[in-house]
């Protein structure tokens, strides 16, 4: 769960973080309570919204007026801004970067920082990454006071002391709140002393049951301030509880899980085709679930041709076909129809699918070549 800017920050100040001071403001008057110069920042969960004109700075209460009557209601990256987070601006002296997230690679937690911030840190990594600092910590161990020193090193900071009390709260939150990410940036050297000018952090969900209840009143905290601009598939896939994520392309692609899927959106890349979503069907009854997901990938009118990537371990093929017949004897598929189908009760199913002059492959190679090659046909 990715926490809007105003919750990460209240989260950061909870645990011994600074602030800028500010307020959430939903109308234009609000504007009375404001003290100039400020920063106007809109809430919804994208990154890189200072490039989109959804951050500003302001000077004086006509241009906050003018700037928070623009944002409020306009729609960036399909979300619908319906709340700012208006802050005081402060006198920056220095910027930086730092952050506490999950190492994959060596499955521990990691801090990462740069002596400047503002950054696009993924594009830094890329381009320079011996600019980006790196210390793996042991979960047993925790955060020590070298370790502390060693970060401070890194960001050419000499008060070890002052910003022990930043580096403690990442690692609490990430701890305590089983985050996957939290980040400062910046974090900024003022006359006040370091202040997360931004904030970035991301609850793991598959921890909500240790957190039930944090979880509902962030939940129902968005559910006042985040108003996406659905699509017809993403509106489906919610009410059918299918993984779904739309992309730029016209080849549409269902799989019975999410490394199949994974690995037959990459193949339809390297082949030079353009996927057009990814959407597995999970653990969910197989007939119903790919009922469902053919309804929900063609949904989208971009889609030229559908591809099916199946392997059947627990999930049986013949299911899997009885649901994609369900739907094609109740609706018109408009595009080619290509089905990978591999595993338990295979012959079956393809002998179900044979009824609508569907020939069933069993390499997934040849299957998406032939999805690639024949779109719209």
């Amino acid at each position: 769960m990715k926490l809007l800017e105003f919750q990460a920050k209240k989260l950061l100040s909870q645990n011994g973080v600074r602030i800028p001071e500010g307020f959430l403001m939903e109308s234009t008057e609000a504007c009375e309570r404001l003290r100039f110069p400020a920063v106007v920042k809109a809430q919804i969960p994208i990154g890189g919204r200072g490039k989109l004109g959804a951050v500003r700075r302001v000077k004086d209460k006509a241009e906050a007026l003018a700037v928070a009557g623009h944002l409020i209601g306009t729609t960036k990256k399909g979300y619908t801004i319906n709340s700012l987070l208006v802050e005081e601006a402060v006198d920056v002296k220095k910027e930086m970067y730092i952050s506490c997230l999950n190492d994959r690679e060596k499955n521990r937690p990691m801090f990462m920082t740069c002596a400047f911030g503002g950054i696009e840190i993924e594009n830094l990594a890329q381009e320079k990454p011996e600019q980006i600092g790196r210390l793996g910590i042991d979960p047993f161990i925790g955060i020590m006071p070298y370790d502390i020193r060693r970060i401070a090193s890194e960001l050419e900071l000499s008060d070890d002391k002052a910003f022990a009390p930043i580096v403690k709260g990442l690692w609490h939150i990430v701890r305590s709140h089983d985050a996957t990410l939290v980040e400062i940036n910046p974090l900024a050297v003022t006359d006040k002393g370091l202040v997360a000018l931004d904030a970035k952090i991301i609850l793991d969900d598959n921890a909500r049951f240790r957190h039930d209840l944090e979880f509902r009143e962030i939940e129902l905290n968005q559910e006042n301030y985040i108003r996406k601009n659905q699509t017809e598939p993403e509106v489906l896939a919610q009410k059918y509880d299918i993984a779904y994520v739309g992309l730029e392309g016209d080849i549409g692609i269902i799989a019975d899980g999410a490394g199949t899927g994974m690995l037959t959106l990459d193949m339809v890349r390297d082949m030079g085709g353009k996927p057009a979503n990814f959407c597995e069907m999970g653990g969910k009854a197989a007939a119903d679930a790919a009922e469902q997901a053919m309804e929900i990938v063609l949904a989208n009118p971009k889609v030229k041709t559908l591809l099916i990537s199946l392997i059947g371990g627990m999930t049986r093929m013949d299911q899997v076909a009885q649901g994609i017949d369900r739907y094609l004897r109740e609706n018109e598929c408009r595009v080619p129809l290509f089905v990978r189908m591999c595993g338990t009760k295979t012959p079956e199913g393809s002998l179900i699918l044979a009824q609508h002059g569907i020939q069933t492959q069993e390499d997934l190679q040849k299957t998406v070549q032939l999805a690639v090659e024949n779109i719209g046909m």
